[in-house]
């Protein structure tokens, strides 16, 4: 598909007319009134096509069960709602409600003791519990092509993250559900595009602010953090690449 001209703009809009918050019966608001970047008015067929997909039995029990879980999340009191499960509390409820009894861990060795506790934390709960390593394979990164001034440690053997192998070991286990844990930025991207079960983020890295990067985001208006507006950065625009 060619890109042509703006495309959908979700994050710029006050989403009052996907998600209008009106009693039942009442007739949704007219798409007209939708500015142009709406996703709603570029792309019908894409969204009927969507829509189509929920026809199917096993997605459409999938995603019943994924908005079950997200109701039992809250709870209504006189005061509003309240929110009432953590995220590991949630992975769990979400996987015993489709019927998943063997999970896959696939975990950073930087948060190697959090995964430790977190498959004992799984299997308590009564699941089985494959977990894989990033460093999996011993690769060292001069494989790669990386030069001894890009590595970590240039003395040392440096193993690369093995993304690939851990989403493909996963595979062959026969897991129901993978789990990622704080897999880097691109071997993230590099496990989601060869992993072929299930699969759901637990956290994500974020070495400097103890793998919670919305820290950065809430606080991009203060003085500590409001570099994140200004243009530029240490990277050099590189060649797209197409995984």
């Amino acid at each position: 598909m060619e890109r042509s001209g703006q495309g959908s703009l979700c994050a710029k809009c006050s989403g009052y007319l996907c998600y209008p918050k009106i009693p039942l019966g009442q007739e949704l608001p007219s798409l007209e009134k939708a500015p142009g970047y709406c996703p709603m008015r570029r792309h019908p067929e894409i969204l009927a096509g969507a829509a189509g997909e929920y026809a199917r039995p096993e997605v459409r029990e999938f995603a019943r069960l994924a908005s079950v879980q997200e109701g039992r999340c809250y709870e209504l009191t006189t005061e509003g709602l309240r929110t009432i499960f953590s995220r590991i509390e949630e992975t769990m409820q979400f996987a015993k409600r489709c019927g998943y009894a063997r999970l896959g861990l696939a975990f950073c060795t930087g948060l190697r003791e959090e995964a430790g506790m977190l498959s004992s934390i799984f299997e308590n709960n009564g699941f089985e519990v494959v977990s894989v390593n990033c460093k999996v394979g011993r690769i060292d990164k001069e494989a790669i092509g990386l030069q001894a001034a890009e590595k970590i440690t240039p003395p040392l053997i440096e193993p690369i993250c093995n993304p690939i192998a851990q989403a493909e070991i996963i595979n062959a286990e026969q897991v129901d559900l993978a789990v990622l844990l704080g897999l880097c930025v691109g071997h993230d991207t590099l496990f989601f595009r060869y992993c072929r079960v299930p699969c759901t983020v637990l956290a994500v890295k974020d070495r400097l602010l103890g793998h919670n990067p919305l820290a950065a985001l809430y606080l991009s208006k203060s003085p500590y953090y409001s570099r994140l507006n200004m243009a530029g950065s240490e990277a050099p625009a590189g060649k797209k690449i197409r995984l």
